[in-house]
């Protein structure tokens, strides 16, 4: 019965232990690579909460350098927005 089992077993030969190490290889590496995902989404979450929305003044220079208003209407807006 013993012998039975030892020839058993030798004919599976190299194919499962290379199968089995492959197989051990991925799970590792997509455990890895499931940590590495995660780092990146929670800090990711971090920098945007951390940026903040640009103020009205800024929102104001940045339409007059791209020409939507002209100078007369930027100096306006900027007054106003001063006073408040």
């Amino acid at each position: 019965m013993w012998g039975d089992m030892m020839a058993h077993m030798e004919s599976f030969g190299w194919g499962h232990m290379l199968f089995g190490g492959l197989m051990m290889v991925l799970f590792w590496g997509a455990v890895i690579a499931l940590a590495v995902l995660l780092v990146r989404g929670l800090t990711r979450d971090r920098s945007e909460a951390a940026r903040q929305r640009p103020t009205a003044l800024e929102l104001l220079q940045e339409r007059y350098a791209r020409g939507e208003i002209d100078r007369e209407e930027y100096e306006q807006r900027r007054r106003d927005l001063q006073r408040h």
